[in-house]
């Protein structure tokens, strides 16, 4: 395969990223502003919002890694190797931490909810979840697919 084919997919996954970079420097103190201000009683919720945002930035960014190195997998002529298995693998797990850290998030996003009266905010957190969810599935299933296609090619490649 010609080099630079997925060159259009890097530049998605770099710009994938940029947004979120922004969001967690610009956007994440205010929203745990916010929330300080709205629950002064508790002076650790406002650590608590930094640690679950900032948290879920983590495995966001290593799972963009993975797709970048599938990509150059792809690039490289191995796109049918264990290689490949493993980044689809690690792009699973981060998509399921993800959802995870959304879930326990969770009742931050109720007490937004009750004390600002916008029901929004719980489906905003929802979304976060079932997206995380759909990408769970789709490299699982990817990842079956990958395998079952490795076996079937060192089966023809055994047979003479």
């Amino acid at each position: 395969m010609k080099k630079g084919t997925t060159l259009f997919l890097k530049m998605a996954v770099i710009v994938m990223g940029i947004p979120v970079l922004a969001l967690c420097i610009f956007l994440v103190p205010e929203i745990a502003n916010f929330a300080e201000e709205l629950y002064p009683d508790i002076p650790y919720l406002k650590y608590l919002v930094f640690i679950d945002l900032y948290a879920t930035a983590i495995p966001f960014y290593f799972a963009l890694y993975q797709a970048f190195k599938l990509l150059n997998y792809i690039d490289m002529g191995n796109a049918f190797s264990e290689l490949s298995v493993r980044a689809l693998k690690n792009i699973k797990y981060c998509a399921l931490a993800i959802s995870s850290l959304y879930v326990l998030g969770m009742p931050l996003f109720f007490l937004v909810a009750e004390k600002d009266d916008a029901p929004g905010v719980i489906v905003i957190g929802l979304i976060m979840i079932f997206a995380s969810m759909v990408i769970v599935v789709f490299s699982a299933v990817l990842q079956k697919l990958l395998q079952e296609a490795i076996h079937i090619k060192s089966e023809n490649d055994l047979t003479v």
